[in-house]
């Protein structure tokens, strides 16, 4: 039970407390003290506004100034207790303010609310998480990249449903799933331009009546602009939503890479091998090698998908503006960046510790007549329609089936007799390197477009590199203004 020892912000309106059960369900403290360095820099930039605005006198507000800051140090050092018996951080700090500096303290609300409030402080919240998120991304795209220069000739199946299609080259598989991974990151870029203003100043709902600087406010905490609607500032929560979408789209992409992680590991498979590091055994089978850590981020995936439908299913039907119920995307949005950056951090090391087979994968492309769009493909070129050519080769697999044989172990006779076009250049066509060799198309899975797709992928993590350093320099740049003491 949460015990009462002081009066909550909005008790004034009435003559009661509160039932104890009532300030533990409605607490947000669990959640919200993830957000108490955001909200003191918050306040710090708003009591600079007032300050310059003369709102507030200029010695209240120096007070106010070096006492926050004063609280800013005791975070860093681990030294801010927050008293369970108030109902959020955002009463915290105010609290403890006021006993460092005495009434003074009480001016700090002035102007705002603290709907705009949390509005800020989570937009600041997520704005880290995600660039952090996008490091962690990055390095684990790096950890694909590595693999790929280094398998730009190892061979194996390419599949479609899950059947052998066409060989293909493991950096050409392993490529796909860098620049699904890269699109991810970029999204959170694009998340991160739409949540770039501050709700700061919107207040309750309405503005208020004092004259605040809002782009003083949203500059110091370094947004682009304020937000441009007050209404919508404190109700709106589609950048939460878009951000647990951003992650919930990279779980499902590191899913679907861990699903072939777990089947290449499998002795039916056997292209890879995970490093002991990264796996365990089971308590009855000793032969066993389990990959759990591709598995549970698989399973985790869907904690991030439901942290997503929690959200939209919240904001479903919610009138303007403000609601309680908005105070539940916290957790939500919370647990799906800790969630992707944890998995892409473990994901990575798997990646850049496992060992491939590359013998095993090359004899996997003897199986299911992986180079019949090769051989319909030749006929094609000898001036066969390629409907036609697709029959011809329909025709050849049957009867390599009912013998028992493979398309280049055919005899250039029995070639003959199921096309008159078919030479003896056949033969330097249905090898698989030289499949592989020939696709040389942008995009393909020839070494060198391969090596042009490292390239290009190599770029792409160095642009994002290089914003999300002037991101944090940029944020850095604000906190270092606000820490400065009056």
């Amino acid at each position: 039970m949460i015990k009462v020892t002081k009066q909550a912000l909005w008790s004034g309106r009435f003559d009661g407390e509160a039932d104890s059960s009532t300030l533990r369900f409605t607490s947000s403290l669990d959640v919200d003290s993830v957000l108490a360095f955001y909200d003191a820099m918050g306040s710090l930039a708003h009591v600079r506004m007032l300050k310059e605005q003369k709102i507030i006198p200029p010695e209240d507000a120096d007070r106010i100034i070096n006492g926050l800051i004063s609280i800013v140090w005791m975070m860093e050092r681990g030294e801010f207790d927050i008293d369970d018996s108030l109902e959020d951080i955002h009463t915290n700090i105010e609290f403890r303010l006021t006993e460092l500096i005495g009434p003074a303290g009480g001016k700090l609300h002035t102007g705002r609310s603290r709907n705009d409030q949390v509005a800020t402080d989570l937009r600041m919240y997520l704005r880290d998480v995600i660039l952090e998120a996008m490091i962690d991304i990055d390095a684990l795209i790096l950890s694909l990249l590595k693999a790929a220069d280094e398998h730009k000739e190892t061979i194996m199946p390419g599949f479609t449903h899950m059947q052998h299609a066409q060989p293909v080259t493991l950096a050409q598989h392993l490529l796909a799933h860098v620049f699904r991974l890269s699109r991810d990151a970029d999204r959170f870029f694009d998340a991160l331009d739409r949540m770039d203003s501050c709700p700061l100043g919107s207040a309750a709902l309405a503005g208020t009546v004092y004259p605040i600087d809002r782009d003083m406010t949203a500059k110091m905490l370094g947004f682009r602009s304020p937000t441009q609607n007050s209404m919508d500032a404190v109700s709106s929560r589609d950048n939460v939503s878009e951000t647990a979408f951003c992650a919930s789209m990279t779980a499902i992409d590191m899913s679907s890479l861990c699903e072939e992680l777990i089947l290449w590991s499998s002795q039916e498979f056997g292209f890879i091998e995970m490093d002991d590091a990264y796996t365990t055994g089971s308590s009855i089978m000793p032969q066993k090698k389990n990959p759990d850590i591709p598995e549970l981020i698989r399973g985790r995936t869907g904690n991030a998908v439901g942290s997503l439908v929690s959200l939209m299913v919240m904001m479903k039907g919610l009138p303007l503006s403000y609601n309680r119920d908005l105070q539940e995307d916290k957790g939500a949005v919370m647990d799906s960046m800790n969630t992707i950056s944890d998995c892409a951090d473990m994901l990575s090391k798997v990646i850049s510790t496992m060992k491939v087979n590359k013998d095993a994968m090359l004899a996997a492309t003897e199986k299911g007549f992986i180079n019949a769009t090769d051989l319909a493909d030749y006929l094609v070129a000898k001036g066969v329609p390629f409907r036609e050519a697709h029959g011809i080769v329909g025709e050849a697999v049957r009867y390599c089936i009912k013998n028992k044989r493979r398309l280049e172990d055919l005899t250039l006779k029995e070639f003959k007799g199921l096309s008159a076009s078919i030479g003896n250049d056949v033969y330097d066509r249905l090898p698989v390197k030289a499949c592989v060799e020939r696709r040389g198309s942008y995009g393909g899975t020839s070494p060198a477009s391969a090596t042009a797709q490292v390239r290009e992928a190599a770029a792409a993590i160095m642009e994002r590199e290089e914003r999300i350093k002037q991101e944090a320099r940029l944020i850095e740049s604000c906190w270092d203004d606000l820490l400065k003491e009056v």
